[in-house]
């Protein structure tokens, strides 16, 4: 039987975490839609609703959005790594980094949303990306 990438722990890892940013979500928006007496309208212009909400509550929204963005090119890239037989060594490093780097990146927008704060660590993040993304295209050359 063959042994799984290593590389596909940090996958499963930021599903994880997104799952975890999905349950707090829906953690703090319904009891603050419950408190405003928000019902939903579908009539309603897109994010209108929402933006009666406090800002504490919609930064985990916007958060668990930003986890459905950017993340989808690490995912192409780890299984892609994973598929190449190059899911380990420095690749595997930079996968571990990018998710911790994106836990920190929730954290920091659904606790405090400092923008600049979360910028770096955004940047930080997509280093990661590159560096990752370098290593497969040596692998193809």
């Amino acid at each position: 039987m063959e042994t799984a990438s290593p590389i596909l722990a940090p996958i499963v890892a930021l599903v994880a975490w997104s799952l975890v940013m999905w349950v707090w979500l829906y953690a703090t928006r319904l009891p603050a839609m419950k408190k405003a007496r928000i019902t939903p309208d579908p009539r309603a212009p897109h994010g209108e609703q929402m933006s009666l909400l406090p800002p504490e509550v919609q930064w985990k929204a916007d958060n668990y959005n930003h986890l459905m963005e950017q993340p989808t090119i690490f995912y192409a890239l780890a299984l892609s790594l994973a598929l190449m037989g190059a899911g380990n060594g420095s690749s595997l490093v930079m996968a571990w980094l990018y998710v911790g780097l994106r836990v920190v990146h929730s954290l920091v927008q659904a606790l405090t949303n400092k923008i600049e704060l979360r910028f770096l660590v955004f940047v930080l993040s997509s280093l990661m990306l590159f560096g990752m993304t370098f290593n497969a295209v040596l692998l193809l050359l």
